[in-house]
């Protein structure tokens, strides 16, 4: 009986050790950004985020043997999201030719601190060229709150939500470099941001993502810069 309860005893120490360091882990991100103390526009950039109309991004890789194509078009129409006048960002994702995936996604630069705030995403989510689903759809409404998708000021080690919508996308950053040297078919890119993506909607999930300065993301998990610039 004695073993049974030291077991049972070690058991609960284990688990609100491991609870507790979850706890602290979700804390250590912010998520409050003092948005009212911004005064936002819907056009601009800072170093690491362009939001210009008409700048693009086109990265490519290989993944589980297909091809995927990501294109990040910055567009010439804004969206009022939560009372803020928001630039229309459009990713286009394909996997070997065939649309899986459009989102448009709602971005303000706060011009006191040069933060580029994420409003949330409309997303259409394609199969054999029907729209399916609009999984992970978002807007910085009601409950939900924007959270920054690139900080003005890039502080190593600092830790932000860069979506606030419990339950429906909850992902978070983590500046872990910013001396990384990115290799892509469009130029070797120096001095890089490599930020770390986690969501505690998925504990197991990690990606990585890899910023050049006057560019923008070079680098995402197998998908490389191939191509870059101002578009009509």
């Amino acid at each position: 009986m004695k073993q049974i309860f030291i077991l049972l005893l070690l058991t609960f120490l284990l688990f609100s050790v491991t609870v507790a360091q979850q706890t602290n882990d979700d804390n250590s991100f912010t998520q409050s950004f003092m948005q009212e103390q911004c005064s936002f526009t819907s056009i601009g950039k800072n170093a690491y985020f362009i939001l210009e109309p008409g700048f693009q991004l086109i990265l490519q890789g290989i993944e589980n043997q297909d091809t995927t194509r990501l294109v990040v078009t910055v567009l010439n129409e804004t969206n009022t999201v939560g009372g803020i006048e928001t630039r229309v960002v459009e990713e286009n994702e394909s996997v070997n030719d065939e649309t899986i995936e459009i989102s448009r996604n709602y971005f303000a630069i706060c011009q006191q601190t040069g933060s580029v705030f994420y409003f949330g995403e409309e997303v259409d989510i394609y199969k054999d060229g029907k729209i399916k689903s609009h999984e992970g759809a978002w807007l910085a409404e009601g409950k939900n709150k924007a959270g920054i998708i690139m900080p003005g000021t890039i502080l190593l080690g600092s830790k932000y939500y860069q979506e606030i919508a419990p339950d429906v996308a909850m992902d978070r950053a983590e500046i872990v470099s910013n001396s990384e040297t990115i290799k892509t078919p469009a130029g070797t890119f120096n001095n890089c941001l490599k930020v770390e993506e986690t969501t505690p909607l998925e504990p197991k999930a990690k990606e990585y993502k890899f910023h050049a300065s006057g560019i923008g993301l070079v680098k995402d998990g197998e998908l490389t810069l191939v191509k870059y610039g101002y578009v009509k």
